[in-house]
Protein backbone atom coordinates (compact mmCIF):
# COMPACT_ATOMS: atom_id res chain seq x y z
CA UNK A 1 0.00 0.00 0.00
CA UNK A 2 1.49 3.29 -1.11
CA UNK A 3 0.76 6.96 -1.67
CA UNK A 4 2.56 8.85 -4.42
CA UNK A 5 2.03 12.51 -5.26
CA UNK A 6 4.85 12.63 -7.82
CA UNK A 7 7.45 14.04 -5.42
CA UNK A 8 7.27 11.75 -2.40
CA UNK A 9 6.50 8.05 -2.35
CA UNK A 10 5.29 6.64 0.97
CA UNK A 11 5.14 2.85 1.20
CA UNK A 12 3.31 1.71 4.34
CA UNK A 13 2.58 -1.83 3.14
CA UNK A 14 4.87 -3.33 5.80
CA UNK A 15 2.44 -2.22 8.48
CA UNK A 16 -0.19 -4.60 9.80
CA UNK A 17 -2.93 -2.89 7.84
CA UNK A 18 -5.32 -3.57 4.98
CA UNK A 19 -8.16 -1.71 3.27
CA UNK A 20 -10.68 -2.71 5.93
CA UNK A 21 -8.42 -1.50 8.75
CA UNK A 22 -7.79 1.74 6.85
CA UNK A 23 -11.53 2.30 6.48
CA UNK A 24 -12.00 1.78 10.21
CA UNK A 25 -9.16 4.19 11.02
CA UNK A 26 -10.65 6.88 8.82
CA UNK A 27 -14.04 6.33 10.44
CA UNK A 28 -12.47 6.59 13.87
CA UNK A 29 -10.63 9.79 12.92
CA UNK A 30 -13.88 11.38 11.80
CA UNK A 31 -15.73 10.18 14.89
CA UNK A 32 -13.25 11.86 17.28
CA UNK A 33 -13.21 15.08 15.27
CA UNK A 34 -9.81 15.11 13.54
CA UNK A 35 -11.14 17.11 10.60
CA UNK A 36 -12.90 19.63 12.84
CA UNK A 37 -9.79 20.02 15.03
CA UNK A 38 -7.65 20.55 11.94
CA UNK A 39 -9.92 23.34 10.74
CA UNK A 40 -9.86 24.96 14.18
CA UNK A 41 -6.06 24.89 14.20
CA UNK A 42 -5.71 26.55 10.81
CA UNK A 43 -8.39 29.10 11.73
CA UNK A 44 -6.46 30.27 14.79
CA UNK A 45 -8.78 28.92 17.47
CA UNK A 46 -7.15 28.24 20.84
CA UNK A 47 -6.83 24.47 20.57
CA UNK A 48 -3.97 24.45 23.11
CA UNK A 49 -6.70 24.30 25.72
CA UNK A 50 -4.52 23.90 28.81
CA UNK A 51 -2.63 27.13 28.13
CA UNK A 52 -5.43 28.96 26.32
CA UNK A 53 -3.36 29.54 23.18
CA UNK A 54 -3.74 29.21 19.45
CA UNK A 55 -1.45 26.73 17.68
CA UNK A 56 -0.21 28.48 14.58
CA UNK A 57 3.19 27.26 13.52
CA UNK A 58 1.34 26.80 10.22
CA UNK A 59 1.00 30.60 9.97
CA UNK A 60 4.78 30.97 10.00
CA UNK A 61 4.96 29.19 6.65
CA UNK A 62 1.70 30.54 5.22
CA UNK A 63 3.13 31.42 1.83
CA UNK A 64 -0.30 32.27 0.43
CA UNK A 65 -0.54 35.11 2.99
CA UNK A 66 -4.17 34.27 3.61
CA UNK A 67 -5.21 36.34 6.66
CA UNK A 68 -5.16 34.39 9.94
CA UNK A 69 -7.01 36.05 12.80
CA UNK A 70 -6.13 35.71 16.49
CA UNK A 71 -8.11 37.85 18.92
CA UNK A 72 -9.31 40.00 16.02
CA UNK A 73 -5.84 40.67 14.60
CA UNK A 74 -4.35 39.36 11.35
CA UNK A 75 -1.11 37.81 12.64
CA UNK A 76 0.32 37.52 9.11
CA UNK A 77 1.31 41.20 9.37
CA UNK A 78 3.65 40.37 12.25
CA UNK A 79 4.89 37.16 10.64
CA UNK A 80 5.87 38.97 7.45
CA UNK A 81 7.45 41.84 9.38
CA UNK A 82 9.80 39.48 11.21
CA UNK A 83 10.58 37.55 8.03
CA UNK A 84 11.61 40.81 6.35
CA UNK A 85 13.77 41.66 9.36
CA UNK A 86 15.43 38.24 9.15
CA UNK A 87 15.95 38.63 5.41
CA UNK A 88 17.70 41.97 5.77
CA UNK A 89 19.89 40.74 8.61
CA UNK A 90 20.89 37.57 6.74
CA UNK A 91 21.90 39.63 3.71
CA UNK A 92 24.10 41.89 5.83
CA UNK A 93 25.86 39.00 7.57
CA UNK A 94 26.33 36.75 4.54
CA UNK A 95 27.47 39.59 2.27
CA UNK A 96 30.06 40.80 4.79
CA UNK A 97 28.33 44.14 5.25
CA UNK A 98 27.82 43.35 8.95
CA UNK A 99 31.14 43.91 10.67
CA UNK A 100 32.38 42.91 14.10
CA UNK A 101 34.09 45.23 16.58
CA UNK A 102 37.44 45.01 14.77
CA UNK A 103 35.99 45.57 11.31
CA UNK A 104 36.05 41.93 10.24
CA UNK A 105 33.10 40.05 8.72
CA UNK A 106 31.28 37.24 10.55
CA UNK A 107 32.53 33.72 9.86
CA UNK A 108 30.84 31.77 12.67
CA UNK A 109 27.42 31.85 14.32
CA UNK A 110 26.72 30.26 17.71
CA UNK A 111 23.08 29.48 18.51
CA UNK A 112 22.56 29.47 22.27
CA UNK A 113 19.22 27.87 23.19
CA UNK A 114 17.64 24.74 24.60
CA UNK A 115 14.86 22.36 23.59
CA UNK A 116 13.03 23.54 20.48
CA UNK A 117 15.31 26.59 20.31
CA UNK A 118 18.19 24.19 19.69
CA UNK A 119 17.05 20.85 18.28
CA UNK A 120 14.98 22.11 15.33
CA UNK A 121 17.59 24.46 13.86
CA UNK A 122 20.34 21.92 14.58
CA UNK A 123 18.48 19.23 12.65
CA UNK A 124 17.77 21.44 9.65
CA UNK A 125 21.27 22.91 9.35
CA UNK A 126 22.74 19.41 9.47
CA UNK A 127 20.32 18.18 6.81
CA UNK A 128 20.96 21.15 4.51
CA UNK A 129 24.77 21.34 4.77
CA UNK A 130 25.09 21.04 0.96
CA UNK A 131 23.24 24.38 0.65
CA UNK A 132 25.51 26.29 3.05
CA UNK A 133 28.05 27.63 0.55
CA UNK A 134 28.74 31.31 1.19
CA UNK A 135 27.27 31.24 4.68
CA UNK A 136 28.90 31.26 8.11
CA UNK A 137 29.64 28.10 10.06
CA UNK A 138 26.99 27.36 12.69
CA UNK A 139 27.46 25.98 16.18
CA UNK A 140 24.84 24.99 18.73
CA UNK A 141 25.25 25.17 22.49
CA UNK A 142 22.44 23.94 24.73
CA UNK A 143 23.99 22.06 27.64
CA UNK A 144 24.42 24.06 30.84
CA UNK A 145 27.49 21.94 31.55
CA UNK A 146 30.26 24.47 30.90
CA UNK A 147 32.23 21.91 28.89
CA UNK A 148 29.88 22.29 25.93
CA UNK A 149 30.38 26.05 25.69
CA UNK A 150 34.11 25.86 26.47
CA UNK A 151 34.80 23.33 23.72
CA UNK A 152 32.88 25.47 21.23
CA UNK A 153 34.52 28.77 22.17
CA UNK A 154 37.99 27.19 21.95
CA UNK A 155 37.48 26.84 18.21
CA UNK A 156 36.29 30.41 17.58
CA UNK A 157 37.64 33.91 17.10
CA UNK A 158 35.75 36.60 19.05
CA UNK A 159 36.36 39.12 16.25
CA UNK A 160 34.37 37.08 13.73
CA UNK A 161 31.76 35.30 15.87
CA UNK A 162 28.08 36.17 16.19
CA UNK A 163 25.97 34.78 19.04
CA UNK A 164 22.23 34.16 18.70
CA UNK A 165 20.55 34.01 22.12
CA UNK A 166 17.27 32.15 21.70
CA UNK A 167 14.91 32.58 24.65
CA UNK A 168 11.34 33.83 24.39
CA UNK A 169 11.33 35.32 27.90
CA UNK A 170 15.09 35.83 28.11
CA UNK A 171 14.96 34.19 31.53
CA UNK A 172 15.53 30.50 30.69
CA UNK A 173 18.33 29.64 33.12
CA UNK A 174 20.31 27.24 30.94
CA UNK A 175 20.28 29.65 28.00
CA UNK A 176 21.06 32.82 29.96
CA UNK A 177 23.87 31.10 31.89
CA UNK A 178 25.48 30.05 28.61
CA UNK A 179 24.86 33.51 27.14
CA UNK A 180 26.63 35.15 30.09
CA UNK A 181 29.56 32.78 29.65
CA UNK A 182 29.75 33.68 25.97
CA UNK A 183 29.63 37.40 26.76
CA UNK A 184 32.38 37.10 29.36
CA UNK A 185 34.59 35.25 26.84
CA UNK A 186 33.82 37.80 24.16
CA UNK A 187 34.62 40.82 26.35
CA UNK A 188 38.02 39.36 27.23
CA UNK A 189 38.87 40.05 23.59
CA UNK A 190 36.74 43.11 22.83
CA UNK A 191 37.42 44.98 26.10
CA UNK A 192 34.40 47.20 25.42
CA UNK A 193 30.80 46.42 26.46
CA UNK A 194 29.45 48.48 23.55
CA UNK A 195 30.90 45.85 21.19
CA UNK A 196 28.35 43.32 22.47
CA UNK A 197 25.74 44.89 20.17
CA UNK A 198 27.81 43.91 17.12
CA UNK A 199 28.19 40.27 18.12
CA UNK A 200 24.98 39.30 19.96
CA UNK A 201 21.39 39.19 18.71
CA UNK A 202 18.28 37.94 20.50
CA UNK A 203 15.32 35.78 19.57
CA UNK A 204 12.92 36.96 22.24
CA UNK A 205 9.92 39.05 23.25
CA UNK A 206 11.44 40.57 26.40
CA UNK A 207 12.96 43.85 25.19
CA UNK A 208 13.99 45.16 28.65
CA UNK A 209 15.93 41.97 29.49
CA UNK A 210 17.52 41.95 26.03
CA UNK A 211 18.61 45.57 26.44
CA UNK A 212 19.99 44.90 29.93
CA UNK A 213 22.14 42.14 28.47
CA UNK A 214 23.67 44.66 26.06
CA UNK A 215 21.92 43.64 22.85
CA UNK A 216 20.53 46.35 20.58
CA UNK A 217 16.75 45.81 20.58
CA UNK A 218 16.79 46.59 16.85
CA UNK A 219 18.47 43.18 16.62
CA UNK A 220 15.78 41.41 18.63
CA UNK A 221 13.74 39.05 16.46
CA UNK A 222 10.25 38.42 17.78
CA UNK A 223 8.06 35.34 17.96
CA UNK A 224 4.77 34.74 19.75
CA UNK A 225 3.00 32.63 22.36
CA UNK A 226 1.13 30.72 19.66
CA UNK A 227 4.48 29.27 18.52
CA UNK A 228 5.15 26.08 20.48
CA UNK A 229 8.81 25.35 21.20
CA UNK A 230 8.77 22.03 19.37
CA UNK A 231 7.23 23.73 16.32
CA UNK A 232 9.35 26.89 16.27
CA UNK A 233 12.04 26.37 13.63
CA UNK A 234 9.79 28.14 11.09
CA UNK A 235 9.90 31.32 13.22
CA UNK A 236 12.77 33.64 14.17
CA UNK A 237 14.15 30.58 15.98
CA UNK A 238 15.22 29.52 12.48
CA UNK A 239 17.58 32.50 12.12
CA UNK A 240 20.63 30.25 12.36
CA UNK A 241 19.19 28.18 9.49
CA UNK A 242 18.68 31.25 7.33
CA UNK A 243 22.20 32.53 8.04
CA UNK A 244 23.75 29.15 7.22
CA UNK A 245 21.91 28.28 4.00
CA UNK A 246 20.70 31.73 2.92
CA UNK A 247 17.28 33.32 3.24
CA UNK A 248 16.14 32.11 -0.20
CA UNK A 249 16.63 28.53 0.94
CA UNK A 250 14.93 29.27 4.25
CA UNK A 251 11.92 30.50 2.27
CA UNK A 252 12.01 27.27 0.28
CA UNK A 253 11.89 25.37 3.56
CA UNK A 254 8.75 27.32 4.49
CA UNK A 255 7.30 26.77 1.04
CA UNK A 256 7.76 23.01 1.25
CA UNK A 257 6.00 22.93 4.61
CA UNK A 258 3.18 25.10 3.25
CA UNK A 259 2.78 22.81 0.24
CA UNK A 260 2.59 19.73 2.42
CA UNK A 261 0.15 21.38 4.82
CA UNK A 262 -2.26 22.02 1.87
CA UNK A 263 -2.15 17.47 1.01
CA UNK A 264 -2.81 17.34 4.81
CA UNK A 265 -5.77 19.85 4.96
CA UNK A 266 -7.64 17.88 2.32
CA UNK A 267 -7.23 14.33 3.65
CA UNK A 268 -6.90 12.69 7.06
CA UNK A 269 -3.45 11.38 7.92
CA UNK A 270 -2.14 7.91 7.15
CA UNK A 271 -1.92 5.83 10.33
CA UNK A 272 0.71 3.32 11.24
CA UNK A 273 -0.14 -0.21 12.24
CA UNK A 274 1.96 -2.16 14.78
CA UNK A 275 4.97 0.16 14.35
CA UNK A 276 6.77 -2.05 11.84
CA UNK A 277 8.21 0.28 9.17
CA UNK A 278 7.41 2.88 6.55
CA UNK A 279 9.56 3.60 3.51
CA UNK A 280 9.79 7.12 2.12
CA UNK A 281 11.49 7.76 -1.22
CA UNK A 282 12.25 11.15 -2.76
CA UNK A 283 14.50 12.39 -5.53
CA UNK A 284 16.60 14.98 -3.66
CA UNK A 285 16.69 16.44 -0.16
CA UNK A 286 16.16 20.10 -0.97
CA UNK A 287 15.05 22.81 1.50
CA UNK A 288 11.56 22.52 -0.02
CA UNK A 289 11.46 18.74 0.44
CA UNK A 290 12.78 18.93 4.00
CA UNK A 291 10.07 21.46 4.85
CA UNK A 292 7.48 19.07 3.47
CA UNK A 293 8.81 16.18 5.57
CA UNK A 294 8.86 18.13 8.82
CA UNK A 295 5.32 19.41 8.22
CA UNK A 296 4.18 15.85 7.54
CA UNK A 297 5.50 14.61 10.86
CA UNK A 298 4.13 17.63 12.72
CA UNK A 299 0.70 16.86 11.33
CA UNK A 300 1.08 13.21 12.31
CA UNK A 301 1.58 14.31 15.95
CA UNK A 302 -1.44 16.60 15.69
CA UNK A 303 -3.65 13.75 14.47
CA UNK A 304 -2.40 11.36 17.14
CA UNK A 305 -3.10 13.97 19.81
CA UNK A 306 -6.70 14.37 18.64
CA UNK A 307 -7.20 10.61 18.40
CA UNK A 308 -5.88 10.01 21.93
CA UNK A 309 -7.36 13.18 23.44
CA UNK A 310 -3.89 14.52 24.32
CA UNK A 311 -2.81 18.16 24.02
CA UNK A 312 0.24 18.00 21.77
CA UNK A 313 1.23 21.61 22.41
CA UNK A 314 1.47 22.48 26.09
CA UNK A 315 4.64 22.04 28.16
CA UNK A 316 3.64 21.95 31.79
CA UNK A 317 6.65 19.83 32.72
CA UNK A 318 9.05 22.37 31.24
CA UNK A 319 7.35 25.28 32.98
CA UNK A 320 7.32 23.44 36.32
CA UNK A 321 11.03 22.74 35.95
CA UNK A 322 11.71 26.45 35.45
CA UNK A 323 9.71 27.35 38.56
CA UNK A 324 11.54 24.76 40.69
CA UNK A 325 14.93 25.89 39.38
CA UNK A 326 14.21 29.51 40.31
CA UNK A 327 13.37 28.42 43.86
CA UNK A 328 16.33 26.08 44.27
CA UNK A 329 19.06 28.30 42.79
CA UNK A 330 19.19 30.81 45.67
CA UNK A 331 19.13 27.92 48.15
CA UNK A 332 22.47 26.77 46.75
CA UNK A 333 24.22 30.02 47.57
CA UNK A 334 24.68 29.50 51.33
CA UNK A 335 25.28 26.70 53.82
CA UNK A 336 21.86 26.75 55.51
CA UNK A 337 19.97 23.48 55.75
CA UNK A 338 17.06 23.08 53.33
CA UNK A 339 13.79 21.39 54.31
CA UNK A 340 11.36 22.96 51.83
CA UNK A 341 11.32 20.15 49.25
CA UNK A 342 10.71 16.42 49.17
CA UNK A 343 13.27 14.28 51.02
CA UNK A 344 15.11 13.33 47.83
CA UNK A 345 15.57 16.93 46.66
CA UNK A 346 16.53 18.09 50.17
CA UNK A 347 19.14 15.33 50.28
CA UNK A 348 20.60 16.25 46.91
CA UNK A 349 20.88 19.92 47.85
CA UNK A 350 22.51 19.03 51.18
CA UNK A 351 25.01 16.72 49.51
CA UNK A 352 25.90 19.40 46.97
CA UNK A 353 26.44 22.04 49.68
CA UNK A 354 28.64 19.77 51.79
CA UNK A 355 30.80 18.66 48.88
CA UNK A 356 31.17 21.73 46.69
CA UNK A 357 34.71 22.98 46.34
Amino acid sequence: MTTDDGDILLDYSKNLINEEVMRMLFDMARSVGVEAAREKMFAGEKINFTEGRAVLHTALRNRSNTPIMVDGKDIMLDVNRVLEQMKGFCHKVRSGEWKGFSGKAITDVVNVGIGGSDLGPLMVTEALKPYSKGGPNVWFVSNIDGTHMAKTLAQLNAETTLFIIASKTFTTQETITNAETAKEWFLQAAKDTSAVAKHFVALSTNAPKVKDFGIDTNNMFEFWDWVGGRYSLWSAIGLSIALHVGFDNFEQLLAGAHWRAIILQSTPAVFEGNKPSNSIIFKKLTPFMLGAFVAMYEHKIFVQGVMWDINSYDQWGVELGKQLAKKIEPELQDDAEVHSHDSSTNGLISFFKKNRS
